[in-house]
């Protein structure tokens, strides 16, 4: 009895088991699998979150999205103009970099999309990291007044612009027709050797002739110092004290053969007396092969004066009282033996800040150097390729005038940009210098107390570092020249034109005034016996008659400039192809 129900109640559960079934499991009618949702991204996160200034397509960092789907892919971008991601990579665009003077911070928009196309966007914020990148320094003794002042210095690359400007010019060419050798003397004696005397009546209504666009703050050389300034005054010997060697004892000036006089003073008044000779010839002078010299400060053996005058001054004058003078710590009371403690009468700043200071503005660099590329330093920026308001200068404080004194680029801080610009191997000659020049001038003004000898070893340390990057600009620049020459005298050997001798003749000239200049240096690379070598092989003026001469002197050229090349540890490419 008990057995049957037991078989009752399991076909029962059975049959009821088989009606369930029936009901609603057949594969017919069975459900699908829901598809899973891929949802948007909903962060985006940055690996680093600062940027230098002025670090020209830096990388930002590393771009990460936050997704709930696990294994999707993304694809990251921005619209910003400044910016571009490459991959996840966020980075500043080519020739693109930040001034923290103008934005301590800046805002970037980034996009992320993943596999479904769904997207997100979030502002990313990078702070900008202050460098020591501009030339300005407050007092200590004046609440928000600078102490920055080199308005003499200034003066000076402006008087030798201007006496270059002037041999070079129309006015040149009338007043050696209605002047004699002596009138010509005086109209350069006027930029030259301006007497205290004379100085406001000499130029007080006299314009310059450097000229910007925009318009110069200064128009007069009144304008950029009040005071008594000349050329001749700061020529190396005619200092007072200081100086490495005696330029003025008739044997530690080096490097042109035959001067009655030989010191600075004598070659400069030598370069005078021949380029009023010149200019006085009657029917003009003549090429070896007989062609008219169409200017009239280039001589019948290849000599272009005013190259020659120029360059040589921008070493006489500039390098010499630079890292000789106010960069140096041999003469005590002078350069960086001065006082830091004491605030100067009636100035903002101590002396060493006003030596250093001084020191700087014979390199010529403009106070934002370090924003400039070195295209725009040499002043070779095209409308094509770069920032034409940069070009050699800038209108930095943006009151619509170049301030010579604070925004424009003279002398040989343009020579460095130009040999980093023209190196096959990188080099950075412009950074070295101004990097130097900014971190001295720092320790200058955070010492408010007397250097310890460690400081004092530290200041001369970046005074080194900055002359001898200054010095390097030079000596490349006459690696420059000499494989201009080499090429120019191929020239030569055969027919040539009025403008090839010109040209060999400017090459020529500034090659070997800028070589006069590697003298003046005490801390130089370069030895006295190396020194007299190159110059000797140079020689006092290019040799330009005779295939087989002018091949034998070639053959010298590249002698100095190898020479120049192991003194200076120059790249073979560079030395090469510069």
């Amino acid at each position: 009895m008990f057995n049957m129900r037991k078989s009752i109640l399991a076909t029962a559960i059975l049959a009821g088991t088989l009606g369930l079934t029936a009901c609603g499991g057949s594969s017919d009618s069975k459900e699908k699998p829901v598809e899973p949702v891929n949802t948007a991204p909903t962060d985006i996160t940055l690996s680093a979150n600062s940027v230098s200034e002025n670090a020209i397509a830096a990388e930002v960092g590393t771009l990460t999205a936050t997704d709930s789907d696990s294994g999707d892919t993304f694809t990251f971008s921005t619209s910003d103009e400044r910016f571009e991601i490459s991959g996840t990579s966020l980075k500043l665009k080519a020739d693109t970099s930040i001034d923290f003077e103008k934005e301590t911070s800046v805002t970037v928009k980034v996009s992320v999309s993943d596999s479904a196309n769904n997207t997100f966007e979030k502002d990313l914020t990078i702070e900008v990291t202050d460098l020591l990148d501009f030339y300005g320094f407050t007092s200590r003794f004046e609440d928000g007044e600078s102490t920055v002042s080199y308005s003499g210095q200034i003066a000076r690359h402006v008087l030798i612009k201007e006496i270059y400007n002037y041999i070079g010019s129309d006015k040149f060419v009338t007043d050696a027709q209605t002047l004699d050798k002596a009138g010509l003397q005086t109209e350069l004696d006027k930029i030259y050797r301006v007497t205290s005397d004379d100085y406001a009546s000499v130029w007080e209504d006299r314009l310059l002739t450097v000229t910007t666009n925009p318009t110069a703050k200064q128009t007069s050389l009144l304008d950029i110092s009040s005071s008594h300034k000349n050329i001749v005054g700061k020529l190396a010997g005619n200092d007072s004290k200081g100086q490495h060697k005696d330029w003025t004892d008739g044997t530690s000036f080096k490097g042109w053969d035959g001067l009655t006089n030989n010191t600075p003073e004598g070659l400069v008044d030598e370069l005078f007396d021949q380029l009023t000779d010149r200019a006085l010839i009657a029917g003009g002078a003549s090429t070896p092969n007989g062609l008219e010299i169409d200017t009239i400060y280039v001589t019948a053996d290849g000599v272009d004066l005013k190259q020659l005058i120029q360059k040589f001054l921008l070493g006489a004058v500039a390098f010499s009282q630079g890292a000789d003078d106010y960069l140096d710590n041999d003469y005590e009371g002078k350069g960086l033996l001065t006082d830091n403690v004491n605030q100067l009468d009636g100035k903002t700043y101590t002396n060493l800040e006003h030596q250093w200071d001084e020191g700087f503005g014979y390199f010529g660099a403009a106070r934002d150097y370090l924003n400039y590329t070195d295209t725009e330093i040499a002043g070779k920026v095209s409308d094509e390729d770069g920032r034409s308001d940069w070009n050699g200068k800038h209108d930095t404080n943006a009151d619509d005038l170049i301030d010579l004194k604070a925004e424009f680029n003279f002398g040989n801080s343009t020579n460095a940009a130009k040999r980093d610009r023209g190196a096959t191997v990188a080099t950075d000659l412009t950074k070295e210098a101004m990097d130097a020049f900014l971190a001295g001038r720092n320790l200058i003004a955070t010492t408010h107390e007397a250097f310890t000898d460690e400081q004092a070893a530290e200041l001369k340390g970046y005074a080194k570092t900055a002359t001898i990057a200054w010095e390097k600009s030079i000596s490349a620049t006459v690696v420059h020249y000499i494989n201009d020459l080499i090429a120019d005298l191929d020239k030569l050997k055969g027919e040539y034109s009025v403008s090839d001798f010109t040209t060999m003749a400017k090459h020529f000239s500034e090659m070997k005034g800028f070589a006069l200049n590697l003298q003046f240096n005490p801390e130089s690379p370069m030895t006295s016996a190396q020194f007299a070598e190159v110059n000797t092989l140079l020689g006092n003026k290019p040799v330009i008659v005779g295939e087989a001469e002018i091949l034998e002197y070639q053959t010298q050229l590249l002698e100095a400039r190898n020479i120049l090349q192991a003194a200076y540890d120059f790249d073979a490419d560079n030395v090469q192809n510069w």
